[in-house]
């Protein structure tokens, strides 16, 4: 064992006399993951550097999640969680002035994410073309959580009164990821550019 994980072993036993520092260290743990891997992807980054940068001991790591694979899978479910449903959803619905309109504030709210500069892509889409062994639990996972983004458009195409929603959906998703795509390619308008096309796909599936 290193001197720095030996410091943070004895800081961990010292937090975890109390029970509401355990909680807090899986907390620590995953919101370290969630910014490196959304930001730097899956293979770029490795347990050591989610231990250093949460200062914890790998034990605790551990505890928490027995293996990189259970972490991943973890932060797939909490980008779930905040990027489609506290944020996403949130923003369709403030955004729109009527549900008929919120398939269209999707591509509102993606145009000003995509002028952040916090900006990083899709994590689901890159955890997909980083995992590609079918039978992986984390490319399952990241295809789980595609079809939770879908099933949201799918939604928002029968608010939108379209006859076929889940194909409408699908064809959404398409949209979706490609604009995604698009502007990590340097094109930060592709939202823009997206939603007259959506407004086409919309009229022409009602």
């Amino acid at each position: 064992m290193t001197a720095r994980e030996a410091g943070a072993a004895a800081r961990e036993e010292h937090h975890n006399r109390d029970p509401l520092r355990i909680n807090g260290a899986r907390a620590r743990i995953l919101d370290t993951a969630y910014a490196l891997f959304s930001r730097h992807g899956i293979h770029a980054v490795g347990i050591d550097r989610i231990i250093a940068e949460a200062d914890v001991a790998k034990a605790t790591l551990y505890h928490h999640f027995p293996s990189k694979e259970a972490l991943v899978i973890a932060f797939l479910e909490l980008r779930n969680e905040r990027w489609i449903h506290d944020w996403l959803e949130v923003e369709a619905e403030r955004r729109a002035t009527n549900p008929q309109g919120r398939a269209l504030a999707v591509f509102d709210a993606l145009d000003e994410w995509f002028h952040r500069p916090d900006f990083e892509g899709c994590s689901f889409v890159n955890t997909l073309l980083e995992i590609t062994d079918a039978d992986s639990p984390v490319h399952e996972e990241a295809v789980r959580q595609m079809g939770h983004v879908r099933g949201v458009l799918e939604g928002y195409a029968q608010q939108a009164g379209v006859k076929d929603p889940v194909q409408t959906g699908y064809q959404l998703q398409i949209i979706v990821v490609g604009s995604i795509v698009c502007a990590c390619g340097a094109d930060p308008d592709a939202a823009q550019r997206a939603r007259p096309l959506v407004a086409s796909l919309l009229a022409s599936a009602s």
